[in-house]
């Protein structure tokens, strides 16, 4: 299974109908997180993505959370087959071309808090107190580069 990298015009439409799925089952489905997942930055975001069999088995977006360039945002990250490693997998894998493709002076996000030692493995380190987003608690989690 390889990494694929796409920006958003570069997607065909399986794969983004597979990346849309993907995300309702997650956060829609399996989180009962009432919301509007197609937010208008997929249009800005370079899509990362594992698929097997055609379908989307691990997948998070990326974008610079500014016009400065300065800090880029990561979210939607998501694993349709837990503790089988693809979450590892798959921020071991994007981090380096995250810097790559989109340089920045840190990189952050809103992590679940359930999975706040799992982004911690990666260097991430929480610089908030925890706060309720569409009915999760979340902290915010911030990499310095």
């Amino acid at each position: 299974m390889n990494l694929i990298i796409k920006t958003f015009q570069e997607l065909d439409t399986k794969e983004l109908y597979e990346i849309l799925k993907a995300r309702a089952s997650i956060f829609i489905m399996e989180q009962n997180i009432n919301y509007q997942d197609m937010d208008d930055i997929d249009y800005k975001s370079i899509h990362f993505f594992y698929m097997e069999n055609d379908k989307v088995v691990a997948y998070l977006r990326a974008f610079y959370k500014d016009d400065d360039k300065e800090i880029v945002q990561i979210g939607r990250v998501l694993t349709l087959e837990h503790g089988k490693g693809l979450g590892k997998k798959l921020i071991e894998n994007s981090l380096p071309e995250i810097k790559k493709r989109l340089p920045s002076k840190k990189i952050m996000m809103d992590a679940q808090t359930h999975a706040i030692s799992f982004y911690e493995q990666f260097g991430f380190d929480v610089t908030s107190e925890e706060f309720l987003e569409e009915g999760i608690m979340h902290v915010q989690m911030e990499l310095e580069l």
